[in-house]
């Protein structure tokens, strides 16, 4: 089993926590190996929790996405819990007032417009203001540590949903992407990464021997996780990706679909490691809520051979074509800037061009350059070894 940087906190670096007040981040996911929360865990360990911090979801993890989250009181700890996705992004020194050392534990999905990276930024910069210590306790990158793609973040589209520029799956755990932020962006955090053991890179979270929680309320399993790198494009149209279904991420579809043709076409383009089924759900929440729509399940055949971002850019290409008249890019986003899907993709090249039916292949030609730029400039970063 692989062993956590808060498994092995509390079993054996208790010293890093001894005598100080300790502002906690986290959210449910966070948990150990006999499914004890982070908060329970620390206080058994010894710690003198001051202070919670909860970022999107909240700290109890049941807000909606992109819903803002107030300030509250634990009701069993009685600590301050302050909110880091309403207000405020960035800790003020007034909610770390009584905190000696802030220790960040939160499970990611691997990808890069999750947005618990964006609440790691915000904190390091804090830290690096304050001079108060950051403590991260590493999990696993679900996904895997190897498999890169995605393009860069253009200049002017950074945003919580893509802080800095890396690809849309970048092959990191949130403890390296620490060590990488601190220094390209120069914050000058004390910073501490307490590293995992038994972790390598090939590995998928199926695989660690570690309990699965869902991370937030639209990412229940793992299979989720695996589609999300490109599925969640769909959050920039007028499509429904499946929230308000028990399948979000892994269904897309609308009320002027029509399934059963979707997936033939999708399904003759033979991309690896994945086939697509018709299906007919009815929302119950968000896009087209308590309508009919019929769309596709993608089913994935071959994790490691499938390529998640380009497979949901193809899912958008084929509902598009299908009903161009009806399919749409929404013009906004919850930043109420440019277009969630610019913000999603980094740039808005890719919109413009599926918007005038060009290739996909042609769209994504030039991400190889990138990606491999990057795994060049991620390596002094990693804890775990390029090849682990």
């Amino acid at each position: 089993m692989v062993r956590t940087g808060l498994q092995q906190l509390i079993e054996d670096r208790r010293d890093l926590i001894k005598g100080r007040r300790i502002g906690l981040v986290t959210q449910p996911a966070a948990v150990t190996s006999d499914l004890r929360a982070a908060e329970d865990a620390l206080i058994i360990a010894g710690a003198t929790l001051t202070a919670l911090f909860g970022p999107e979801h909240g700290f109890d993890g049941s807000a909606a996405d992109g819903a803002a989250v107030e300030h509250a009181i634990h009701a069993r700890l009685g600590a301050p819990v302050y909110s880091l996705y309403g207000a405020e992004r960035e800790p003020t020194d007034a909610m770390l007032s009584e905190v000696d050392l802030l220790i960040f534990d939160m499970q990611d999905v691997g990808v890069r417009f999750y947005t618990y990276l964006s609440t790691l930024y915000y904190l390091l910069r804090a830290c690096g203001r304050t001079g108060i210590p950051l403590l991260v306790l590493d999990r696993p990158n679900p996904v895997n540590g190897v498999a890169i793609e995605g393009p860069p973040v253009e200049p002017r589209l950074e945003s919580f949903v893509g802080i800095i520029d890396i690809p849309i799956r970048h092959g990191m755990t949130l403890g390296e992407l620490a060590r990488l932020i601190n220094a390209e962006q120069r914050f000058g955090a004390d910073l501490t990464v307490l590293a995992m053991q038994g972790w390598r890179r090939s590995l998928w979270f199926d695989q660690t021997g570690l309990p699965w929680v869902p991370p937030s309320p639209g990412m229940p399993q793992l299979i989720t996780a695996t589609v999300y790198p490109g599925m969640c494009f769909i959050e920039g149209t007028n499509l429904s990706e499946g929230r308000g279904s028990s399948l979000p991420f892994e269904i897309v579809g609308a009320p002027w679909l029509d399934g059963y043709r979707l997936a033939v076409s999708l399904n003759a383009l033979d991309l690896p490691g994945v086939r697509f089924r018709p299906v007919h759900f009815m929302p119950s929440a968000s896009k087209h809520a308590g309508e009919h729509c019929q769309g596709v399940q993608v089913h994935v055949t071959d994790r490691n051979a499938m390529y998640a971002v380009t497979t949901g850019l193809h899912v958008v290409a084929a509902c598009r074509a299908q009903n161009s008249e009806r399919f749409a890019f929404l013009d906004s986003s919850w930043e109420g800037r440019p277009p969630h899907f610019d913000l999603l993709a980094g740039n808005a090249a890719l919109r413009q061009g599926l918007a005038l039916g060009y290739d996909v292949a042609g769209l994504t030609e030039n991400w190889k350059i990138y990606e491999a730029e990057f795994r060049v400039r991620r390596a002094p970063y990693l804890l775990y070894g390029e090849a682990a």
